[in-house]
């Protein structure tokens, strides 16, 4: 019994280690009307800024998403805290522009670090008999991470002083005590190889994963171009269109996406694998039809509203899509597999948020939200109909 509760404690250390690295992700969500009052610059470069952490993210997933099957996964997770101190000692020093494309990129690559290797991390620490919970732990801790940022700097930065520096001076202050934490903390790869062994790779899927990982793929990166928008350009929508100034609540409404993720991810384990993900992919639709709305009539109402049922849609399909590419992926393969969805997902927040900016110019905030609401609604509605058509294994 002493063994379970440790493997759980263990287990639930490095997810609140793993949630203080996103956190530091989306912690300038609130701040990027502040940056463009203070350095001048339009609407589509905030979704530039933006865009350049998933380019980060990719990269790294891309050159080394295997590094923790070769190297261990704690060493791989300590890099990632490195760079994540890196990011945030940029955003203290930003003077111009050029500060914030390096702290975001910085940020990307402590994120494409973490998206395997913490992951992988999480669920071996987790006691024999644990797999779903841990599954939970490690969703959980990436969503409420991503969550925390933007509800900690919209919070700093209107009640408190210094709003471009104090969130970032207490993000250091928690990474230093992840620190602490992780090196208290076992590594789980037993046999270790050189760092020169870690190679970069395309993205390539064992057979046995490719029937689960398309469709998986599809609603995830769905989800997370979603997420993508409301983490780019919301607080732009919510100043200019509905008047609303206040820091806090802006953090607010995107926090809110996120912390209903992790509430539809609690759900995969009632529900179950098989029908989460259809469901999700309904609740994606529907969140994508109630920002429609809220772009349409400037409704404050739909915007929340929008935030959590596709919030949650995002919680159920991601879930359940890493639960069943995990279950499918063989063993020596585990993180690289993970790496490869989380390549797709990243890809969702680059993309489409920056067609979204480019498209801001020419047809306005709305006109532009409403085009990308248009694509990824015909994206998901694909993904449903072949889940319902081919659904995934219960076991997952």
């Amino acid at each position: 019994m002493d063994g379970v509760r440790r493997g759980w404690r263990e287990c639930v250390l490095a997810g609140a280690v793993f949630a203080v690295c996103m956190a530091g992700t989306t912690l300038p969500t609130p701040l990027y009307p502040l940056y463009q009052e203070k350095f001048g610059f339009s609407e589509f470069t905030v979704t530039v800024v933006y865009a350049v952490y998933a380019f980060g993210v990719i990269g790294v997933l891309l050159l080394v998403g295997n590094a923790s099957d070769a190297v261990g996964r704690r060493v791989v997770v300590l890099w990632g805290l490195g760079f994540a101190a890196a990011s945030a000692v940029c955003f203290l020093c930003a003077t111009e522009l050029g500060w914030l494309y390096a702290g975001r990129l910085l940020s990307g690559v402590s994120a494409g670090l973490f998206t395997g290797a913490a992951t992988a991390y999480v669920m071996e620490l987790a006691p024999h008999g644990g797999a779903s919970r841990a599954t939970f732990v490690a969703t959980a801790a990436n969503m409420g991470g991503l969550g925390c940022g933007p509800l900690l700097a919209g919070v700093l930065a209107e009640y408190a002083a210094w709003p471009l520096y104090l969130p970032f001076v207490v993000h250091l202050a928690l990474v230093a005590a992840s620190v602490a934490v992780l090196l208290r903390l076992p590594e789980t790869v037993r046999e270790r190889m050189p760092l020169r062994t870690v190679r970069p790779h395309r993205p390539a899927l064992p057979a046995q994963v490719r029937a689960v990982f398309g469709p998986a793929a599809t609603a995830s990166f769905v989800g997370f171009a979603l997420f993508g928008v409301f983490t780019s350009v919301s607080p732009a929508f919510l100043a200019e269109s509905l008047d609303m100034q206040n820091h806090a609540v802006s953090g607010l409404v995107v926090a809110l996406a996120f912390f209903a993720s992790t509430g539809g991810q609690l759900a995969v384990g009632p529900i179950g694998v098989r029908r989460s993900l259809p469901l999700g992919c309904a609740g994606l639709l529907a969140g994508l039809a109630l920002l429609a709305g809220a772009l349409y009539w400037d409704l404050l109402a739909l915007v929340v509203l929008s935030a959590l049922v596709g919030g949650a849609g995002q919680g159920l399909t991601f879930r359940a899509a890493l639960a069943s590419v995990s279950h499918a992926s063989p063993a020596d393969r585990h993180a690289a597999v993970i790496s490869t969805l989380f390549v797709v997902a990243y890809a969702g927040i680059s993309v489409p948020v920056i067609g979204v900016g480019a498209l801001t110019g020419p047809i306005g905030l709305e006109g532009a939200g409403l085009v990308f609401i248009g694509c990824m609604a015909v994206l998901v509605s694909s993904a449903a109909a072949y889940l319902l058509r081919r659904p995934v294994p219960e076991e997952a």
